[in-house]
């Protein structure tokens, strides 16, 4: 995400590259692709998810847990290696629709409804982001997006302990749990994924002005459509929450 990516490696100059440089509608429509593509896959691990009575069918863990791991790798690819975003972008996004179909048919098996309301919740956040970024209500300063990645590398650390602590059979005492702790760190966590939106529109934005290479177009959908994931994982944990405690 810093500056120097758009920079010519050679010179150490920003370079115009007239058609062979990023735009907006060429990252839109990629991001609408990345979309489509993880829509695709994960309507197939939905029903693979769900036996024919509506039970989690026995080998549900295998698409949710390779969906993530392969995710995951997928996404450090893309990190390290921007210019084979093009390529990783599309097959993460395939591999993604696999964790997210099925965790999705899991969530909507014990609170049914919950992944419509989620992904109503995901992308009314994506436009009303969308919307007061342009209309300059909300800008990327540089202290707002060291809060926002300061607060993103915390989270971070919570989660990655979560799991380490998982191994030995520990858990974090209440802010996985349905109590009002709970969920107010759920709505704090829901906060900084979205205000990562802003990030995203900031750099798309950025490459575009400074005439990044075309393969931006592809990092650009993929970096949103991450942010994307995590904020729909964030609701439908925040929407389980609240449907515990009826």
């Amino acid at each position: 995400m810093k500056e120097s990516t758009f920079l010519d490696l050679g010179s150490g100059a920003v370079v115009s590259r007239d058609a062979g440089a990023m735009t907006l509608n060429g990252t839109v429509n990629k991001t609408g692709m990345l979309l489509l593509l993880t829509v695709l896959t994960a309507a197939f691990a939905w029903n693979q998810t769900l036996s024919p009575t509506g039970e989690v069918a026995p080998g549900a863990s295998l698409y949710m847990w390779g969906g993530l791991i392969g995710g995951f790798i997928l996404a450090m690819v893309t990190v390290f290696k921007k210019t084979w975003a093009p390529v990783t972008a599309p097959l993460y996004a395939l591999v993604e629709g696999f964790f997210l179909g099925s965790i999705s048919a899991i969530y909507n098996h014990l609170y049914e409804g919950i992944v419509m309301q989620a992904v109503m919740l995901t992308f009314g956040t994506l436009f009303a982001l969308l919307f007061a970024y342009r209309s300059g209500l909300i800008k990327a300063t540089e202290n707002f997006k060291l809060g926002v990645v300061a607060a993103t590398g915390g989270i971070a650390l919570v989660y990655l302990a979560t799991i380490v602590l998982g191994f030995f059979n520990i858990q974090i005492p209440l802010i996985h749990e349905s109590g009002l702790i709970g969920i107010g760190f759920s709505l704090f966590v829901i906060v900084i994924a979205a205000l990562n939106l802003v990030l995203d529109f900031d750099f798309i934005e950025s490459g575009v002005e400074q005439g990044a290479p075309k393969y931006m177009e592809w990092y650009g959908a993929f970096g949103l459509l991450v942010t994307l994931v995590w904020l729909y994982i964030e609701f439908l944990r925040l929407l389980a929450k609240l449907n515990s405690r009826n």
